[in-house]
């Protein structure tokens, strides 16, 4: 591990690519400057929001989902696939 830069879990970094519509966009990032905060960061906010409001508990940074069973959060939702003419 010489020479190695250890890096805590909250400092990790995943992108992740959303789409929105461009009028909704300006007004949040408008709304994100009036409180000197970067868009990322109020979504990274919301994010751990609902991570928490989920698990009904504070999150704990490096845990992998509710103590059901990594994994589990979301299993709920399914992907609606469709054809292509």
């Amino acid at each position: 591990m010489k020479g190695e830069k250890v890096v805590k879990i909250e400092e990790r970094t995943a992108r992740l690519t959303i789409l929105i519509d461009p009028r909704k966009k300006a007004v949040f990032e408008r709304l994100c400057a009036q409180e000197d905060l970067t868009s990322s960061q109020v979504v990274r906010r919301m994010i751990r929001g609902y991570i928490e409001a989920r698990l009904g508990r504070p999150w704990i940074p490096g845990e992998e989902g509710p103590a059901t069973g990594a994994g589990s959060v979301g299993r709920g939702v399914s992907k609606r696939r469709t054809t292509r003419s």
